[in-house]
């Protein structure tokens, strides 16, 4: 038996993720004629459904089945509600008829991660109609009770495992309660979407409970530590000079600032406002994650992760910033940024370090 679907709408599925990069990466987007081929997606979980009830079907039943999901639309039409989902503006769709299949392709291959092997031909069968004839299925495996998963429906749910999974760290306790699991490890690496990551280490000799003690202190009256682009005032680090920057353009655009401080100079719970981060997740003398709550494209973590070294003697810090893109602006505000990551993060992570050895 064989089942033949056209998109199937799922984080890491290969047409999802095309459908998702083309949409995100490009608000203007000069397409191909496939773009207004009529497609019939359907949901991952739908798919899977009909999996599952395939392995119970008499062994008799030998015989190809279309599925599909309940909208039909134009691969155009499939970008722009993506993107009113995922909450981007609309996007430009300038289709011009001299791109080829092949050509078509490399551009695919150029704008997406999916491999070409894997992308050339899903853009070949996009030059046709792809919907179903039949819906023969149904008498086999009956469609649930309240029907099969519409597209805008699948693709929040997608969106959503992106958002939510992708974000992971290498250590285990650091998932947020009630989350979805982190990718698997077969999933191509594709799949779930673009990730930045700025990960620094550093060993100290100062102990992890000392160590700890000024991570969890961090912000507020003490900043960040972020020397040299910052003021040391009286022991303390003063914000770094583009972190203010950054806290004025905020504010000037109705975000937080760094203005909120936090609520107690020494503890830090999870929900606590602490500036512009909100505490995420804390782990005591171990973790401590934030997210970032300022107007950004895209979303933002910064982790601290203690360690005890070997014996009794010092310590290391882990420093973690992660940003998940939202559309080409997040793209474009990341790389716009990371020329000051080496001083901002190294600062921040030598700061800190420095202040947990010195004495008292």
């Amino acid at each position: 038996m064989v089942l033949r679907a056209a998109v199937v709408l799922g984080s890491g599925s290969a047409s999802f993720e095309t459908l998702r990069y083309l949409t995100e990466r490009l608000p203007v987007m000069v397409t191909p004629r496939w773009v207004d081929s009529r497609i019939q997606p359907i949901a991952i979980r739908d798919v899977l459904r009909y999996l599952v009830a395939s392995a119970r079907l008499p062994a008799e039943v030998h015989r190809c089945f279309d599925i599909g999901g309940p909208d039909r639309m134009t691969y155009a039409e499939m970008m722009q509600r993506y993107a009113r989902v995922a909450e981007l503006p609309r996007r430009r769709i300038l289709p011009v008829p001299l791109f080829t299949p092949s050509l078509s392709s490399h551009w695919v291959g150029l704008i997406t991660p999916v491999p070409a092997g894997i992308g050339r031909p899903l853009v070949e069968s996009l030059r046709n109609t792809v919907v179903c004839t039949e819906h023969d299925i149904a008498a086999y495996v009956p469609d649930p009770p309240d029907g099969l998963l519409g597209f805008d429906e699948a693709v929040r749910l997608a969106v959503q495992r992106v958002r939510n999974s992708a974000v992971t760290t290498r250590w285990a306790s650091a998932s947020v309660p009630g989350a979805p699991s982190d990718p698997l490890p077969t999933d191509p690496d594709w799949a779930g979407g673009s990730l930045y990551v700025d990960e620094r280490v550093l060993a100290t000799t100062a102990p992890a409970e000392r160590l700890w003690r000024v991570v969890e202190g961090i912000g507020g009256e003490r900043g960040w530590y972020s020397w040299p682009l910052a003021w040391r005032v009286r022991g303390w680090y003063s914000w770094p000079l583009a972190w203010r920057v950054r806290g004025w353009m905020d504010r000037d655009v109705g975000g937080v600032g760094l203005r909120r401080g936090r609520r107690d100079p020494d503890r830090l719970y999870v929900g606590d406002a602490l500036d512009f981060w909100r505490v995420e997740e804390r782990e005591e003398g171990r973790l401590l994650r934030l997210r970032a709550e300022m107007r950004l494209p895209g979303l933002a973590w910064l982790e601290f992760h203690v360690e005890h070294g070997p014996g009794d003697g010092g310590a290391t810090l882990s420093q973690r910033a992660t940003f998940a893109p939202r559309g080409l602006a997040g793209h474009a505000y990341w790389w716009a940024v990371a020329v000051f990551h080496g001083f901002i993060f190294g600062g921040m992570l030598r700061g800190i370090v420095r202040a947990a050895e010195q004495p008292g």
